[in-house]
Formats: structure tokens, C-alpha cells, sequence
């Protein structure tokens, strides 16, 4: 089999070295002691290189696998076990010139099982952020893998979660990564091709104004770095690790709400939703019964633009007839008509509060149910 470069593959669910890794490792031992190196999986697949010659090794790296030899000089070459937590992973195999082609081996078999360590200990804390985002973890594990894998439990943190309507590429969790890699206690890790999910930590004096800015700024580098239009929301910010799968919880019915009730706004916050957030969680049967309450000879999506333009702007100005006849460039007279005529066609005097309140509640119900029967098809 000749010396190539293959991609190497998840072992048994866990995530292993990239073979990207390995080839920058021995490019670089190369580059020092002029030696060329290989290593390969224990079936004598060659995962990196820096052989020019198709020389295959194939047969020699399974028979030394299989011995009891953690290294062994043959056909001219050195060959070396590599072991992550007493499991072969790699062979390594060395050649060159020199007299240090042995001691030159060995430093490279370190080299790579400390990478195996740190890229175990990075994947175990990976797994456990996306465990404890799931809820699926008892709160005894909680506390027990968090101590185990160094990780503050009594902290402040906030979830944040970034959405494009574009697929995302490993570039933007890794411009996400950079982005949070001066802190190092942060976690960034991928929902699915269009959401990132990033767990932040906070200082004791942050706030809800630190968060907002945090958010901007991610929105601004993914802007002008990676060229891509995203949508960030965020959960309330939680004081125990065991509540950061409620503030993700949050995040997440944020950037749903949003689409519906603020499609206009790039940033989303939990705790800015509203009464948008309680009629998102209302069963649809329950909304169809009030919207046919509330208008019933009439329907919303019969108001012609001048008058949802109206009503809008009155919202706007709370209910002020003078201020919002000023910004429509109406008379007052002409608003109070139109008002008028509303009231004859639902049966709500918008100048009323309690009739106000009822009117924008209807809006957001109706617009709730168009969202919903959207994602039907």
C-alpha cells in the first residue's frame, strides 16, 4: 500500500486527531531533524507523511502492531507504537541518515500523545456542554464531570445562539472561536449546519448591556470577516452550570419569536420578548377560538395598508391621537375617522386602553398562526 494521506475517521464515537494535525506535527519534526515520517492506523493505513517515495509498509506496520514491541528497527526503517490511555492508537514510522533516527521517533511519539490528550480532553468537554444543553445528564454527573474535567460550576454564564439562513461552514465555528479565545473558558460548539451554539462566561459585574454588546460584536465580525448575514439571540444569564440548558432553552424560543413578532431586529433577547413570548406558547385551537372572537365579521388580513399603517403608528405613540396625526401627516380629524370606522368593523375603540391591548394582542395571534401554518408546508 503507498504512503498517502487519508482522512481519519471517529473511533468508537469519539472524536480522534485530525490527520491535518498529524501532517503539520511531522512537517514540522521534519523541518528540525531532517528525518522523514509517517504515521499509520494499526490496519497499515497511512493517515500522514513526508515520504516522496510509494513505498509500501503496509504489511510490516500490521505485523509490528500486532507483536510485543513498543518499537522495532526493520528494512531500514524505525517503527514506534503510539498509545492513548493504553489503547494502540498509530504507528509511527521514521527513516533517515542520521544516528538519531531512534530518539527522534520517540520525541515524535510524545509529541503526538500529548496531542491525543489534549484533543480527548477538548472532545469529553465538547460532549459534556452538548449533554448539559440536552438535559441529558442527572445533576449528580453534572457536578461530578464537571469537576473532572476542570470546569467551574458556580460561575455566571448566558447562552448565545447564531442562525443563517445560509449553511455554515467549519469557518465560522472556528472565526467564533478565535472570537472567544482570549477567555478560554467559553464553549462554542455546532447545532447543525446553520446554528452555532456559544456558552459565555461572565464577570460578576456583567449585565444584560454587557451581553447586548457582546452580541453585537459577533454579529459584526461574522459580518465583516466571514461575509455572512446572521441572526444571534440569548437566554437570561444563570448562575449554576446546571442552568445553562434553561438559558439555551431560552436563546433558542427567542430566535423563533423573533422570526414572528421582530423580524426587523438582527439581535433577540430572552427577556425583550414580551407578551410575545406567552403567545407562542399557545395551543393554535385556543388562539383560532379568540381571533374568531374578537373579529368576528371581519379579518385581519382584510386591513388595507393605510389602516394597519394607522394602527401601527398609534401603538407606536401610545395612543396618542395628536403625535401620531403629526407623523402620518393626517389632520386629526382624519385619524379620528379612521378610528371610528375600525370601531364599527370589530367592535374596539383603540383610544380605549383595555380595547388597545386586546386589538395588539389579536395582531400577534394572527401573526403567530401565519407563522405556524407556514412551517405546515
Amino acid at each position: 500500500m503507498p504512503f498517502r494521506r487519508d482522512l481519519v475517521d471517529e473511533k468508537d464515537g469519539v472524536e480522534m486527531i485530525s490527520n491535518q494535525v498529524l501532517q503539520s506535527t511531522i512537517d514540522s519534526l521534519k523541518g528540525i531533524a531532517r528525518l522523514d515520517i509517517a504515521i499509520a492506523d494499526i490496519d497499515g493505513k497511512v493517515l500522514a507523511t513526508t515520504f516522496l517515495e510509494d513505498k509500501d509498509l503496509s504489511d510490516m506496520v500490521v505485523s509490528f502492531a500486532a507483536s510485543q514491541a513498543d518499537s522495532q528497527a526493520a528494512g531500514g526503517y524505525q517503527f514506534f507504537k503510539i498509545f492513548d490511555e493504553h489503547q494502540l492508537e498509530f504507528v509511527l514510522i521514521a527513516h533517515g541518515d542520521t544516528d538519531d533516527v531512534y530518539m527522534v521517533g520517540k520525541l515524535a511519539v510524545l509529541q503526538i500523545q500529548t496531542l491525543l490528550v489534549a484533543y480527548r480532553e477538548k472532545f469529553d468537554k465538547d460532549n459534556f456542554i452538548k449533554n448539559l444543553l440536552l438535559d441529558n445528564l442527572l445533576l449528580v454527573d453534572i457536578y461530578n464531570r464537571a469537576k473532572k474535567l476542570h470546569i467551574e460550576v458556580g460561575v455566571r454564564r448566558v447562552v448565545f445562539l447564531v442562525e443563517s439562513h445560509e449553511n455554515m461552514d467549519g469557518t465560522v465555528q472556528e472565526a467564533l472561536k478565535e472570537f472567544f479565545s482570549a477567555e478560554g473558558n467559553d464553549f462554542v460548539t455546532a447545532v447543525d449546519e446553520k446554528n452555532i451554539i456559544v456558552v459565555k462566561e461572565l464577570a460578576s459585574d456583567d449585565g444584560y448591556e454587557q451581553v447586548q454588546k457582546i452580541a453585537e460584536s459577533m454579529l459584526d465580525m461574522l459580518s465583516s470577516e466571514v461575509m455572512l448575514s446572521t441572526r444571534v439571540s440569548y437566554g437570561t444569564i444563570v448562575n449554576e452550570i446546571k442552568e445553562v440548558s434553561r438559558s439555551y432553552k431560552e436563546a433558542k424560543m427567542a430566535l423563533e419569536v423573533g422570526k414572528i413578532f421582530f423580524v426587523e431586529r438582527h439581535i433577540v433577547a430572552y427577556n425583550a420578548l414580551g407578551i410575545g413570548r406567552l403567545i407562542y406558547q399557545l395551543p393554535i385551537p385556543l388562539c383560532k377560538m379568540f381571533i374568531k372572537e374578537i373579529f368576528a365579521d371581519v379579518s385581519p388580513d382584510d386591513f388595507d395598508e393605510e389602516t394597519l399603517e394607522t394602527i401601527a403608528k398609534f401603538f407606536e405613540n401610545n395612543l396618542n391621537v395628536s403625535e401620531t396625526s403629526r407623523q402620518l401627516f393626517i389632520h386629526r380629524n382624519t385619524l379620528v375617522y379612521r378610528l371610528d370606522k375600525l370601531d364599527r368593523a370589530t367592535g374596539l375603540d383603540l383610544r380605549v386602553f383595555d380595547d388597545a391591548i386586546t386589538f395588539q394582542i389579536a395582531l400577534m395571534v394572527v401573526k403567530y398562526m401565519k407563522y405556524m401554518e407556514s412551517l405546515d408546508f
